[in-house]
């Protein structure tokens, strides 16, 4: 055998132990100068090592099981790559200690997860270190088409660490029916002093036993209805203002509207821990209320129950008089495990599923599987559909897309969820009467909210 096949068979041999993990890239080099291979047979050996290692497995993203049953054109677009261990997000074990434990040792399981909502983990994966930026990735193109709210949402430093895929929002759905039962417009209230107004006159005129319903929970009301006033609405430290003008105006909003709302407005779900379920849901789906306000899959998962599921309308939250008449948003999107392999593939199965018209026809018109009501992040599909509006595009789409250019999503802190979980019980106190003034317990949020941090 010549010298020039005897190292050929020593490279393929280093490469085999790398790949097997029985050599580190540290040994695996070290080895290489001590074999005289030199600085040029090292780049070669590490080069064709790497693209090995990217070839050892295929593209493996994972999602959750909610996903792909209400998105079913998932799997059609994997069938148009051919290398994608598409995978489902296990029961148990799954979540941000296992990928911490997993990035420690350099490693992850998958390489990109589809489920991350930025304000709920996604400080805290980047401070543990456990996904990098899609910057390197994401076409320029497809950046820059994203809707500035939306990318701002997922950005952290300048870096954008989510690739923002279902969006969700906020807003206004009503019952056709009850509403001109009640001799009321079939349109989105304008302002919430007409929105009151409305949900009275459902109530006097009998047309249905309750005018108005809302997601009282957590950060599903007063967050969007601050938002209605004004999108300047969080302190320069990322939380949320509590005791500004805008959020104190959102909470007495919330109990003006408790008043023609049933009396179980407040009490959890029934489900997955009381996020699902929950009374609105629940009088909503029994069409016992006319107007309602939560992020559009709930109505549209409500309506089908109903003997004429086409009575269901959605349109824009109303604005406060002289507000800015935006609402809250939030995405679920894809991150890019730091530990994981095939990153330029991974963004071309992102584009590809972001930007499938079948994924959005069926996410928007709705499925046999569901009703999902989300809407894509990009500024060019709704200019598609404003320049040849297809027959299945609700009304709605368009209204709520104004909306977004003042819209701003919740900030990314490691307590943006934990600060609305800690407040409810105590912004309640003003809701149920127990406290009279609502600036004290606003204040009173934030000084347990501050309170918890320090406990950290």
């Amino acid at each position: 055998m010549s010298r020039k096949e005897q190292e050929l068979v020593f490279q393929q041999e280093l490469r085999e132990q790398l790949l097997d993990g029985k050599i580190d890239r540290r040994e695996f080099m070290s080895k290489t100068l001590t074999a005289g291979l030199g600085i040029a047979g090292i780049g070669v050996a590490a080069n064709f090592g790497t693209s090995m290692a990217q070839a050892a497995r295929p593209l493996t993203p994972t999602f959750y099981q909610w996903i792909e049953d209400l998105h079913p054109s998932i799997p059609k677009v994997n069938s148009r790559f051919t290398d994608v261990n598409y995978q489902i997000a296990p029961v148990e074990g799954f979540g941000i200690e296992r990928f911490v434990a997993e990035a420690k040792k350099g490693a992850s399981t998958w390489d990109v997860y589809v489920g991350q909502t930025p304000f709920v983990e996604m400080t805290a994966m980047i401070e543990a270190d456990v996904i990098e930026p899609w910057d390197n990735y994401i076409p320029r193109d497809v950046l820059n088409d994203i809707i500035p709210s939306i990318r701002e949402e997922c950005t952290i430093n300048g870096k954008l660490y989510g690739w923002p895929f279902l969006l969700d929002v906020i807003g206004t759905g009503w019952h056709s029916g009850i509403v001109k039962k009640a001799g009321l417009p079939d349109d989105a209230p304008a302002t919430w002093q007409e929105y009151l107004a409305r949900a009275q006159q459902v109530v006097d005129s009998g047309a249905a036993q309750f005018g108005a319903t809302f997601d009282a929970h957590g950060w599903r009301s007063v967050a969007p209805f601050t938002h209605s006033l004004s999108s300047d609405c969080y302190t320069s430290e990322g939380l949320f203002d509590f005791t500004g003008e805008a959020a104190i105006e959102a909470l007495m909003l919330m109990k003006n509207i408790m008043r023609d709302s049933h009396p179980d407005i407040l009490l959890a779900g029934a489900s997955d821990a009381g996020v699902n379920g929950t009374p609105d849901e629940v009088a909503f789906a029994a069409q016992r209320v006319g107007y309602y306000n939560k992020y559009f899959n709930a109505p549209l998962r409500m309506a089908q129950y109903w003997d004429n599921p086409k009575d269901l309308k959605m349109g824009p939250l109303p604005k406060f008089a002289g507000g800015e008449g935006s609402t809250v948003f939030w995405t679920t999107g894809a991150a890019l495990f730091k530990h994981g392999q095939n990153k330029e593939k991974a963004a071309e199965y992102v584009k590809a599923l972001t930007y499938d018209m079948q994924i959005w026809k069926d996410s928007i018109a709705g499925t046999e599987t569901g009703h999902p009501g989300h809407l894509p992040p990009y500024k060019s599909i709704y200019a598609k559909w404003n320049s040849n509006r297809p027959s299945w595009l609700p009304d709605f789409v368009g209204l709520v897309r104004g909306q977004l250019d003042q819209a701003k999503a919740i900030t990314n802190h490691l307590f943006g969820l934990q600060q609305f979980i800690i407040g409810q019980s105590v912004w309640e106190t003003y809701l149920k009467g127990e406290e009279k003034n609502p600036r004290v317990a606003m204040q009173n949020v934030v000084d347990a909210v501050h309170a918890e941090m320090k406990r950290g």
